[in-house]
């Protein structure tokens, strides 16, 4: 019988079939305004990325893709570059276009959910990268006929190249298929090198004790948070955070820079990139902290993270 994973405290993310029911009851009721989309950054940035030998950079593609280089090395976050998820049609196109992507030497893996691993778009990555999932998940790499393949339990930590990556804890729970559940586990990473700015990749959670450990354990430059597919809340509390939350966890683990991910890609749940963004920016400000520190940035825009 296969292992089945938990979280912190045995906190339980289980909905039954009728909390599904009375959701896709209630998303009946409501009219949603998405007609704003996350902006593309114009003139596109990429090219950075090719030329790039001695920054620190980083770019969102969208959802919970980023590309990071560090140390010479180029790092892909749960890479998806989907145009749909399940039935719905992404709701912007990548930041960055598949096919203008640098060489990767490294792809770190949140979670098994499909919008975070998509192997259609890992089949597309250019040369043969490093893959870094949670543990419970080579097997299906494996299968699928990866070899370059690390499995990571909570706080392990690997190295590749002198930049160093730990696994760390999250309040959430995966599935693939109808027998899968929990069989592998679900976390975040810390992208760390001597000399370096230090990325704490969130994955997806909801809000738990684990970001004060994580800020306890390590310091943190840039945190790479969620701030989407929250609502409603009693049925994602849960295994999302709230834009509220998010900037919780934000001071939980003591980050000097936000940058807010997880949203405006794909519509996972009733809340709108609108109106995920305003609820951010309004906590924000309610606790007076320091705008130059919250970057929500453009699809496909290139931060120079050593500036």
């Amino acid at each position: 019988m296969m292992k089945r994973y938990e979280n912190l405290d045995l906190i339980s993310t289980k909905k039954t079939f009728s909390d599904f029911r009375r959701w896709q009851k209630e998303r009946k009721t409501k009219q949603k305004d998405l007609s704003y989309q996350v902006p593309h950054v114009d003139p596109p940035e990429y090219q950075q990325l090719h030329e790039n030998q001695a920054n620190t950079l980083l770019s969102w593609i969208g959802h919970s893709t980023f590309v990071i280089q560090t140390n010479g090395i180029t790092v892909v976050t749960d890479p998806v570059w989907a145009k749909r998820m399940g039935t719905a049609k992404r709701l912007t196109a990548p930041g960055i276009a598949i096919n203008d992507m640098p060489t990767v030497d490294i792809v770190l893996i949140s979670h098994g959910h499909y919008d975070h691993l998509h192997f259609s778009s890992i089949r597309k990555l250019k040369e043969n990268p490093h893959f870094f999932v949670p543990v419970g998940l080579g097997r299906l790499f494996r299968r699928k006929g990866y070899q370059h393949v690390t499995e990571c339990s909570w706080w392990d930590t690997v190295e590749y190249r002198g930049t160093f990556f730990t696994f760390v804890p999250a309040q959430h729970w995966t599935r693939r298929t109808l027998l899968d559940m929990n069989t592998s586990h679900w976390g975040g990473w810390i992208i760390h090198t001597d000399g370096q700015p230090t990325f704490y990749f969130a994955g997806d959670s909801g809000y738990f004790r684990g970001f004060r450990e994580i800020g306890e354990r390590f310091s943190i430059d840039y945190a790479l948070l969620p701030i989407g597919a929250y609502e409603p809340e009693w049925f994602m509390g849960p295994q999302h955070v709230t834009p509220e939350e998010a900037v919780q966890a934000f001071m939980d683990c003591q980050a000097n820079i936000f940058i807010p991910m997880h949203y405006g890609a794909f519509r996972l749940a009733d809340d709108t990139p609108q109106e995920a963004l305003d609820r951010l920016v309004s906590e924000w400000q309610r606790r007076q902290l320091d705008l130059e520190r919250l970057r929500c940035l453009k699809l496909g825009e290139v931060l120079n993270c050593c500036g």
